[in-house]
Formats: C-alpha cells, structure tokens, sequence
C-alpha cells in the first residue's frame, strides 16, 4: 500500500507486481507517468493475478475509478467526461468571495488537509491534470501529460520559489484573484476548475459555471464526475461527493485493501 506521493515508491510497483504482490496506491504517480510505464502496470497485474487499485488516484473515496472500469467492462464507451476533481479547488473558489485575501482561504485549506503536501499542484492545475489523464487511459485512450491542455489562472510568479514564496505571490496578485471574482459574479455565475475530456483530447481549467448546470451547486471540498457515454447520452452518469481530506481517501485506500484480499 502506497500512500505517499513519492517517485521512488511508485517504481517498485512493478517488482511487487511480478511477484504476485497486490498494489494499492493513493500515490498518483505511476498511473500518470508515460503511458507505456502505465501500460506495463497493467499487463504485469493481468499476467501474474496481482490486483493493481488505485480508487484514491481520482475522487478520494468516490467511487469514480470502479464505475468507469464496470462501464468499459460491460461493454459502453466513454465519449465525453466532465468533472470538477480538486477538492482543494473547490474549497477554495466556494469559500472566497473577495472578503479575505485568496491566499489566505488557499492557507485555510492546507491547514485543513485538503491540498497536496505542495499546494501549487493543486492551484497550478497539475493534479486535476493527472486526473483527468488517469481517467482518459481507463476509458481506453492512450494518452500522454503532455496532451492534456492546462489553462492555468495563476499570475507567472506565484509558481517560482518555494511554498512560502507561493503564498508571497498570491497575496501580491490579490486583485488579480479579485478580478476572477468579481467577472463571475457579475455575470450570475461560480468559478469551477473544471476537467474536459472528449473525442480523445482532455483539458482543465478555470470556468465560469451558470446557474442549471450540473456543476454550479458543487459545494464545499466536493467533487463531480459525468460520464457520457453509449448508453449514457444526453443525461449523464453523475458520482459525486466529498473529493479531498485525509477520512474520505483512507475509506478508499481501505475499501481497495479489501478487494485485493477478496480477489
């Protein structure tokens, strides 16, 4: 079981793999490296019976991961996902209304558990990034992290440094953060950093989400996953629900730990 977010980890899957070893891994890192490191996980757990899960790579504890393997298996096909993915996101842009400065709700979610151990994964796009990709290889697309299309809406500075100087930044471009605020709000609409996956090319980024639509309610550090699919056309499959903190991602390491012990 790997619940760090180290590279080095990530690389004794495959040992672990060839000797009939089951792998559960909250570890990002192997699932969203070159897709043929990716590829090889896969085959390895096939050919030796060793079950590879990784239900915490997406959603935390939802059951975002099983439900689309259970589509692919059963014979649908994914052609469109949408999805808000960070929890951290989420947090953020549902509790920052202009009152307080936009780093310190960002601090608030840190200290609260809810970002990576480096919280500009999170604000940089990145993680939602690997997400979405780790979602786009289970639908059967193979795809690489150079393919997924990252809109960041962070000023160029906040992202040099170290973590301290990341908050530095932040509250140094306040009325940058302010003007994304203010734009939504006066059109009627929320902020969402919002996943897109279709027809084989995947992308995420900060929009403006109107009233209606299926995203606009999200509240607190949730997260929202549609699926459309050949069976799910016009109204999606929709897994939603609490996507960040450390209870919700250990429920979900332990319920893989149970199925590697069932299979």
């Amino acid at each position: 079981m790997d619940v760090t977010a180290n590279p080095a980890a990530a690389k004794c899957y495959a040992d672990l793999l060839e000797k009939s070893v089951a792998v559960v891994a909250c570890n990002k890192v192997a699932c969203s490296s070159d897709y043929a490191s990716y590829a090889r996980l896969k085959s390895l757990s096939k050919e030796f019976n060793a079950s590879f899960l990784f239900e915490t790579n997406v959603g935390a504890g939802l059951p975002v991961i099983g439900t689309l393997n259970d589509l692919t298996r059963s014979g649908d096909v994914v052609r469109r996902m949408q999805a808000v993915l960070s929890g951290t996101l989420n947090f953020v842009f549902n509790n920052y209304d202009g009152s307080r400065p936009f780093a310190e709700v960002v601090r608030q979610a840190q200290t609260e558990g809810y970002t990576e151990p480096d919280p500009r994964l999170d604000l940089s796009g990145s993680d939602v990034a690997r997400k979405i990709l780790i979602l786009a290889r289970e639908a059967g697309q193979v795809m690489e992290m150079s393919d997924i299309d990252i809109e960041t809406f962070l000023p160029p500075a906040c992202l040099e440094g170290d973590v301290e100087a990341f908050y530095t930044q932040m509250a140094a471009h306040e009325a940058h953060f302010r003007a994304l605020y203010d734009a939504a709000t006066a059109a009627g609409k929320r902020l969402k950093f919002v996943a897109r996956y279709a027809d084989g090319r995947a992308a995420v980024g900060l929009q403006q989400v109107a009233p209606g639509h299926d995203l606009y309610d999200l509240r607190g550090k949730d997260n929202v996953v549609l699926f459309y699919t050949d069976r799910y056309v016009e109204q999606p499959l929709v897994v939603k629900g609490a996507g960040a903190g450390a209870e919700v991602t250990a429920s979900g390491v332990f319920a893989d730990i149970v199925r590697a012990a069932r299979l």
